[in-house]
């Protein structure tokens, strides 16, 4: 494993995460099948986590928020998506860039303290386009006096409804150093800036990933973050992978999760005990005893281990093989449960459709092969 972080909390303190996903939790889950239903955003849930301070869980005390450890969001987001999926990924999408930036905090508290302060004061909601801005960027940035003026379109904007700053990124033709992609946050209230009706989709219809349209937006000089080179794994890429990526799965393992107890809850009910539905059953046993254990390992990695192409690795394998076999889970389930898992009021037809978005998150599955490949054989990871 890579060398230790410096300075990570190891004690629970501050708020009770998961105590507080299972009170709420019910509520969530009486509201998803409409939710999916409908196409409709999950807003109801969003407000009652805003209003227990939910979006601020991983904020130190100290700041404002409620001081659970990472290894305790990761925890919370499993369980809450035993509830709702939706509800789970989109606040697993405003979480990880919390995270990113408390990493960095631990680091150089000045530059970002004073944001992290208003997220906890303010209650505000994160958004990020980590979607359209993996290595490559997009969008385009145009120099101006004191700034930029930015065009893009941005996708899979999960929580744009009830977001108040977009995470994003933009790509500046550098004169010198050629493609540059600039980061920065972008209010959702700001000139230029539209929130797109786009998100009809097949599954974690909840979430409201809608697109979001940035034309001819002001961003200043102060609002940079971070430059980087187009398309190469820069440190900051990395720092990304290790802080979102065990946030982000711990949605889909609890996918799979609620899946297998929905299947085995009904196949005793039904009264279902030869030989034939044992060996389902346990197949389905070990599908999610791999997720699991998958998943156990990307949360230590993202916990203690120092971002770099060595743990970008670890976790990008983890993802791999968390995604699979939860998705391997859900299918296991309905096999379990055999034709009644088609019908919508079950409830597993839904998680079935949920649990794919599994498959899209960076780096997809021939991308993964090939960074592993490449660092195993000690070649270069951009080449």
């Amino acid at each position: 494993m890579s060398a230790l972080r410096q300075n990570q909390p190891v004690a629970p303190t501050g708020m009770d995460a998961i105590a507080l996903v299972n009170e709420l939790g019910p509520r969530f889950a009486a509201r998803a099948a409409e939710h999916d239903a409908t196409d409709t955003f999950v807003a109801e849930n969003y407000a009652e986590l805003k209003e227990r301070g939910v979006f601020a869980a991983g904020i130190p005390e100290e700041l404002g928020g409620g001081g659970a450890t990472y290894p305790q969001i990761c925890e919370m987001l499993r369980g809450l998506a035993q509830y709702c999926s939706s509800t789970a990924l989109a606040l697993a999408m405003h979480t990880h860039l919390v995270a990113a930036i408390v990493w960095r905090w631990r680091r150089d508290p000045q530059a970002v303290e004073p944001f992290l302060r208003r997220v906890a004061s303010e209650r505000l909601v994160l958004i990020s386009t980590g979607a359209s801005d993996w290595l490559n960027g997009s969008g385009k940035a145009e120099r101006v006096d004191g700034g930029w003026r930015v065009d893009a379109r941005k996708i899979f904007g999960s929580g744009v409804p009830a977001g108040d700053f977009l995470i994003t990124g933009a790509v500046w033709d550098d004169p010198e150093a050629g493609a540059t992609v600039l980061h920065f946050p972008l209010s959702l209230k700001a000139d230029g800036v539209r929130i797109l009706d786009t998100w009809y989709v097949l599954g974690m219809r909840g979430t409201g990933s809608h697109d979001v349209a940035i034309e001819n937006a002001f961003v200043p000089d102060t609002a940079i973050s971070a430059r980087r080179p187009q398309g190469k794994w820069h440190p900051i890429m990395h720092v990304a992978v290790a802080n979102a990526f065990p946030i982000v799965y711990a949605v889909y393992l609890g996918i799979a999760k609620a899946a297998r107890d929905l299947a085995i809850r009904r196949t005793r009910e039904r009264g279902r005990n030869n030989a034939d539905i044992c060996y389902l059953v346990g197949e389905l046993e070990n599908q999610l005893a791999t997720a699991r254990l998958a998943h156990a390992d990307m949360v230590e990695t993202g916990a203690t281990a120092e971002p770099g192409p060595e743990t970008t690795n670890r976790i990008m394998i983890g993802r791999a093989l968390v995604g699979r076999a939860s998705i391997r889970t859900v299918e296991k389930a309905m096999e379990v449960m055999s034709g009644a898992a088609l019908y919508r009021n079950v409830g597993l037809e839904r998680l079935f459709r949920d649990v794919q978005g599994a498959r899209y998150h960076p780096l997809q599955e021939k991308a993964q092969h090939r960074y592993a490949g490449c660092m195993a054989l000690g070649l270069d990871i951009d080449g």
